[in-house]
């Protein structure tokens, strides 16, 4: 059967009717966090109605219409994908996503999108990719920044749930904007000034003004992983595709250095983020300073924060050291170290 691992201990696999057990189980640990967005928390009740379900989806790939996908962490049922609509004639298709909480903070919800679309556009020769999610879905749309989409408007009131009309964002991304194959992005799609930074001009200054804009986009995404202002929730697993595998954080905030690898150091904040220990926090980049020379780069930043922690506001800053490396998968982070303002 088809398996495409997202990493060490998840892959991506399809989903299909005899299934049912194993994803009703599945709905039931993630039906609170599922209900509010998709339909499939009120539609999977009971094994009848989710057997129905995936035989739903499995009429629409004999139809070539549509598709669905589970992702497995560890062997065990935590998320999916989708081809909510896929028009070959037209050339356009929608992707979309739901996890339980076990799926989260890993990163594998934006990569197995990615998998999906590039697919759509390598294989398929779709034109347009959409990804409708409610204006509330934090996550979804956090997912759809990351896989570069470009938000195009809003349908306001689009539909009821639970007896409130509900607002809808359409966002989308583009077959020409799309990196093409080998470009080490690992398929998300990427601005366009950042696309051909393996490629340098003459001069070598527009390849230098790619890998900044591909830098800024790093830190940026790595400073806002962290944010949880307005009820929002953190993905510190983004932080898995913004890093070389072997990457490190240190700490040297004390007498002595504190190293991380990713999964010590995402595990503990990814719970405090979350877990009402932290609360209304963000960190922002207020300077930096860039040096690049070939494959490798540094980032020297000052850097502001604020939030609650149990409770009790509190105002920071400090400076941070990035080092970043050219690899056959794009600009990665490699080694971040950071030191607070006494």
């Amino acid at each position: 059967m088809f398996n495409l691992p997202l990493d060490d201990r998840a892959d991506l696999h399809p989903l299909e009717p005899w299934q049912a057990p194993e994803f009703l189980a599945h709905m039931d640990r993630a039906r609170d966090g599922v209900d509010p967005w998709i339909p499939w928390a009120s539609l999977s009740t009971d094994l009848a109605s989710a057997t129905a379900t995936l035989q739903r989806y499995a009429d629409r790939l004999a139809e070539d219409s549509g598709r669905v996908y589970g992702i497995r962490l560890d062997g065990t049922l935590v998320g999916g994908v989708m081809f909510t609509r896929f028009d070959s004639a037209s050339g356009v298709c929608e992707v979309g996503c739901w996890a339980e909480p076990a799926g989260e903070g890993r990163g594998l919800v934006t990569r197995a999108c990615r998998a999906l679309i590039d697919w759509a556009f390598r294989e398929r020769g779709m034109s347009r990719v959409e990804w409708w999610v409610a204006s509330g879905n934090a996550r979804s749309i956090a997912v759809a920044r990351r896989l570069g989409m470009t938000r195009e408007g809003v349908l306001r009131r689009r539909y009821p749930h639970r007896g409130e009309r509900q607002d809808s964002e359409v966002w989308s991304v583009l077959a020409e904007e799309w990196p093409p194959a080998g470009d080490g992005s690992g398929g998300g799609a990427r601005p366009a000034a950042s696309a051909d930074r393996a490629q340098p001009a003459p001069d070598g200054q527009e390849a230098t003004v790619a890998v900044r804009v591909e830098l800024d986009r790093l830190m940026g995404e790595f400073v806002g992983a962290f944010t949880n202002t307005g009820g929002r929730r953190p993905d510190l697993g983004v932080l898995r595709d913004l890093f070389v595998p072997q990457g490190r954080i240190i700490a040297n905030v004390g007498p002595e250095p504190v190293i991380y690898d990713l999964d010590a150091f995402i595990e503990p904040r990814q719970k405090m983020l979350t877990d009402g220990t932290l609360t209304e926090f963000s960190e922002r980049e207020v300077s930096a300073r860039t040096e690049i020379f070939g494959s490798v780069a540094h980032r020297f930043s000052e850097y502001r924060k604020s939030g609650y922690h149990n409770g009790t506001w509190f105002e920071g800053s400090g400076c941070k050291t990035t080092q970043f490396l050219r690899t056959p998968e794009g600009w990665r982070m490699a080694s971040l170290a950071w030191d607070d303002t006494p």
